[in-house]
């Protein structure tokens, strides 16, 4: 078992081209991966759809004429919230300005944000 393994020189030849071909595929693998993150992307649909047909535009919500089914549509506004609001209103009655729904628990300036181009406080009635 002392004896050493020959490598004979078409051995040695085959090794040194595999070598190289195998250098020349990571040399091309990195030069395509570089080039291919500056190319600008292209996404083709099969047809287009109207922007409202992806994400509808919220309607204008009254807060002082709005049950909570409608409130919870706003962005940012759940059940949970919705629920309070139609209280507070109940219990203080209707909002003067949109603004005044920042007295709700559960309202901050980030959230009112959110929805403040979809509300309008112009019915004076209660629910």
């Amino acid at each position: 078992m002392g004896a050493g393994v020959k490598v004979t020189k078409t051995e040695k030849c085959l090794l040194g081209l595999t070598a190289l071909f195998l250098c020349a595929l990571a040399g091309l693998h990195l030069w395509d991966m570089s080039r291919a993150s500056s190319l600008p992307v292209t996404v083709r649909t099969e047809r287009d759809a109207a922007r409202e047909e992806l994400a509808p535009e919220p309607l204008m919500v009254d807060i002082n004429t709005a049950g909570a089914e409608e409130l919870a549509q706003l962005p940012g506004i759940g059940e949970e919230l919705a629920g309070r609001i139609v209280a507070h209103r109940e219990a203080h009655g209707p909002f003067e300005t949109i603004e005044d729904i920042l007295e709700v628990s559960g309202i901050g300036e980030g959230k009112f944000a959110a929805f403040a181009a979809y509300i309008t406080a112009d019915g004076k009635e209660t629910t």
